[in-house]
Order: C-alpha cells, then structure tokens, then sequence
C-alpha cells in the first residue's frame, strides 16, 4: 500500500480520472465553445450541448460513487460501533450523521469512544474537526 496515511494526506486523487478524464472534457467544452465563433449553426449547438453533458455527467459519476462510498461506511461503521461502544452509547451513536461516521471511520478503536461521545454532545461538528481531533490514524487505500 502507498505510504502511511494521515489527515493531510487522505484526500483520494485519482489521475485517470481527475486528469485524464477531466481535461479532455474540458478541452472538448472550450472546442465547443470556440466553434461557436463560426455562428449558432446546429452541429455547434450540438457539439455544445454533449461537451456540457460530458461535463455533467464527470461530476454527477463522481458524486454517485462517493455516495455509494458513504453507505458502505455508515454499514461498516455501524457494525464497528456495535463491536466497540458499550451499549449506553450505542444508541445515541446510530443518530450520528452520516458525513460524520465517514470522519470517524479513520479513528482506531480505541479512541472511537471518546470521540463518539464528543460528536453526540457536539463538541465535534464537522468532518474535518473530527479527523483533527484523530491521534491514531487508521488508513483507508481502498475508497473510491
């Protein structure tokens, strides 16, 4: 696996899609837009109109993909947390939002407690506070 992971280097690129997908899309949108300059004929309209799709369709994959993404982990966080919380805690730890169960996630199981605790008295708000707050970072390689 790559190198050990940690809150500022977690972020998942992935250059086929974020490069060789992208910026060929990109340059199709700008082609088509340039085409333009020629005057709103119906092949520069159509080109257009599937550049932009092209382009809608690169973010609305990768929003689904991260979604599915999502429900996988609150599945598996759920399980974790039955695994790991004494039962006191487990029930308030299922009205934990989902972007906040994909924070907690990298958190060992040691420390899963604590900051679960923390997230439900609302000490921990957002993702990012939570993954700060993390001093046993469990790596992920295999998100999406």
């Amino acid at each position: 696996m790559p190198g050990d992971q940690n809150y500022k280097n977690h972020v998942r690129f992935v250059p086929i899609y974020h490069v060789g997908v992208f910026f060929p899309f990109l340059a199709n949108f700008l082609w088509a837009l340039y085409r333009l300059r020629n005057g709103l004929t119906g092949d520069a309209i159509v080109n257009l109109l599937v550049a932009v799709a092209l382009l809608l369709m690169f973010v609305s994959v990768r929003g689904q993909i991260l979604t599915v993404q999502d429900r996988v982990i609150r599945l598996e966080m759920r399980q974790r947390l039955r695994d790991v919380l004494p039962a006191e805690l487990l029930t308030q730890a299922f009205t934990i939002p989902v972007k906040q169960l994909v924070a907690l996630r990298f958190a060992s199981d040691a420390e899963l407690p604590s900051l679960v605790r923390e997230v439900i008295g609302g000490n921990l708000k957002t993702g990012k506070e939570i993954k700060e707050k993390i001093s046993n970072w469990q790596a992920d390689h295999l998100r999406a």
